[in-house]
């Protein structure tokens, strides 16, 4: 007890020496979920802020690989409703293949295409990686990973919808930008 009381107030005069208070803290960082606007479409789905999984990952239907001018495309349906207005949206999507990667866990090996994606969080649009994956059956349509989660900011565990987003034709666009070595984002 005494021991988790000292942690508690090294912390707390540590944040406070650098000029942070927990209420500042919590302004800064993002809830563990979070409403995000998927673009063109501008349609407001939930995303779970997943810092164990390394590529964000968006719900796809009917997924298929085609070959165009000798590069490979991936044609998918993003199927989402939006928490805004409760209405259904269907679009159909064409990108380019970013990549394939084999995702291993307890059900097996799965492997999904990778494409990039634009999606306005807070009041920026981030063109991110995400993995297509039929996700009917989780709470989430969106899952943001680490590579995404890295330009945000922190994650507040204890909290939700800490964040209005809201882009309009002035938001700051980032891009993607292919780091041969964000493999390894936390593993060291």
């Amino acid at each position: 007890m005494l021991q988790r009381c000292c942690r508690r107030s090294t912390v707390l005069v540590l944040l406070l020496c650098f000029g942070f208070s927990h209420t500042a803290l919590a302004e800064q960082s993002f809830g563990w979920i979070e409403k995000i606007k998927i673009q063109p479409w501008n349609v407001q789905a939930k995303a779970k802020l997943d810092s164990g999984a390394l590529t964000s990952s968006m719900h796809a239907a009917d997924v298929e690989l085609s070959q165009r001018d000798g590069k490979k495309w991936v044609t998918f349906t993003v199927q989402l409703q939006d928490t805004d207005t409760g209405e259904y949206i269907e679009k159909r999507v064409e990108r380019p293949l970013l990549r394939e990667f084999t995702v291993k866990g307890a059900g097996g090996r799965d492997k999904r295409p990778v494409v990039l994606m634009n999606v306005c969080i807070g009041n920026t649009i981030y063109e991110e990686q995400f993995s297509l994956r039929n996700r009917d059956n989780m709470l989430y349509p969106i899952l943001l990973g680490r590579r995404t989660i890295q330009h945000l900011g922190p994650i507040d565990v204890t909290r939700t919808f800490t964040t209005e987003s809201n882009c309009d034709s002035d938001a700051r666009v980032l891009g993607y930008q292919d780091v041969a070595n964000d493999e390894n984002i936390g593993l060291n």
